[in-house]
């Protein structure tokens, strides 16, 4: 039987004019990708947002307070309360010379709130006597004005630094704040900072609605004399904290005589746990999301080789005369899997561009003051490597139809038509 090339042309469009299965296929293909891609974008601002609350403090630190005592020691009974003082200070710095920063903090009033005025409005919230130390345990991110400076603390000075949701609620006009006055409870002081830091270990309260007093100041106005509430350390380069924890529970408590066992009694939380745990939280959820994401691609894959299978048996009869007008065996492979490849990429950058777009909507969602607050886009390279890994599929995926199409005989397809 003799074909002519217009002949064949004529019965190959008629064969190939409807692919739409193949291209609904796709779709498996097309939400696997947008899976991956939304999951890995979502972990990256999940991880952004949390990494948030720790922004610009020490990983190396820890925070020491006292609390009730949980062991009896030297006579006394289990249950007492007692306090630290500024001697501790001096005494972590000779007994653990490992430590860098030791910054006492005071609160006024322990475990309680005050009330600010200014102008016609006024506001609740947590007062703290920081040294200027403390900016290196939990850094501010000073919107305006400055931190705490010695001269502050050496002076005893009547100065302030406002915590973000109070700088807000007292000056509802916005603008700089610096030099004008606050009053907290009867005592006015001068602002002359601004801290839009959100994170930190919140110890007393939330840091947006704290606001900040030199140390010696708080002493003096609220006659606290020599205690000391909270002690935060940051040990030196190269020391792990988790090694030198006991040696500063043992100082601190021995001095007050407590047991220096009394792990609740002298409470020591070392913020190096902390963040190995969020470490091992997003090694846990990264894994989660591509084993999720690539499970998912593979099932896409699994179904575009099913679909690739029944087209090549439907188009027996096609693939018979194309043999009968002399192609190879190579001709026919790199058509089904360029037909595999093409419609698993095209699903797949479809997914990818899908993906970004909804994204981006997320990052526009949480603008604050026309600032993108929280970045859940994917990196160039992962896009490019989930490219790479659906083209890889593709190839995959079209290896058994493709082989099922080489061994098509011509005279077996010509007899099936």
């Amino acid at each position: 039987m003799r074909i002519d090339l217009d002949s064949y042309r004529e019965i190959l469009d008629t064969l190939t004019r409807n692919k739409s299965r193949s291209f609904l296929t796709g779709f498996g293909v097309f939400w696997g990708v947008f899976m991956l891609v939304s999951l890995i974008g979502g972990g990256n601002g999940l991880k952004e947002k949390l990494n948030e609350n720790f922004a610009g403090f020490a990983t190396n630190s820890a925070f020491v307070w006292s609390q009730r005592t949980t062991k009896a020691y030297k006579g006394f009974r289990k249950g007492r309360w007692w306090s630290m003082d500024q001697k501790d200070v001096e005494r972590l710095r000779q007994h653990v010379p490992e430590l860098d920063v030791i910054a006492p903090v005071v609160f006024m009033p322990w475990n309680a709130s005050s009330t600010a005025y200014h102008e016609d409005r006024k506001v609740t919230v947590n007062v703290q006597g920081v040294t200027p130390d403390y900016a290196k345990v939990n850094e501010p991110k000073m919107y305006y004005g400055r931190f705490i400076n010695a001269m502050d603390l050496k002076q005893h000075r009547k100065v302030c630094v406002l915590g973000k949701k109070i700088y807000k609620d007292l000056f509802k006009g916005g603008g700089d704040p610096c030099g004008k006055s606050i009053r907290i409870d009867s005592t006015y002081y001068q602002v002359v900072g601004v801290d839009y830091n959100t994170g930190g270990v919140s110890i007393n309260g939330n840091s947006e609605e704290m606001v900040t007093l030199p140390f010696s100041m708080v002493q003096q106005a609220y006659n606290r004399g020599q205690q000391v509430d909270v002690i935060a350390v940051t040990a030196r380069k190269g020391v792990v904290m988790s090694s030198i924890t006991n040696r500063i529970r043992e100082t601190v408590a021995r001095a007050h005589y407590v047991d220096p066992t009394d792990e609740q009694g002298a409470m020591v939380f070392n913020t190096e746990v902390l963040f190995q745990l969020l470490d091992n939280l997003f090694k846990g959820v990264n894994f989660l999301i591509w084993l999720v994401g690539l499970g998912t691609l593979l099932a896409g894959a699994i179904g575009v080789s099913n679909i690739m299978m029944v087209t090549v048996r439907e188009r027996t009869t096609e693939i018979g005369i194309r043999r009968a007008i002399g192609a190879t065996p190579r001709m026919i492979l790199s058509q089904i899997i360029s037909e595999s490849i093409v419609l698993t990429l095209v699903a797949g950058m479809s997914g990818i561009l899908f993906g970004v777009a909804i994204l981006q909507m997320l990052e526009v969602g949480s603008m604050e003051d026309g600032i993108v607050t929280t970045h859940y886009q994917v990196k160039f390279w992962t896009a490019i490597f989930a490219a790479l890994v659906v083209s890889a599929m593709g190839v995959l995926a079209g290896l058994a139809p493709a082989a099922r199409a080489m061994s098509i005989k011509p005279v077996d397809a010509m007899r099936d038509e």
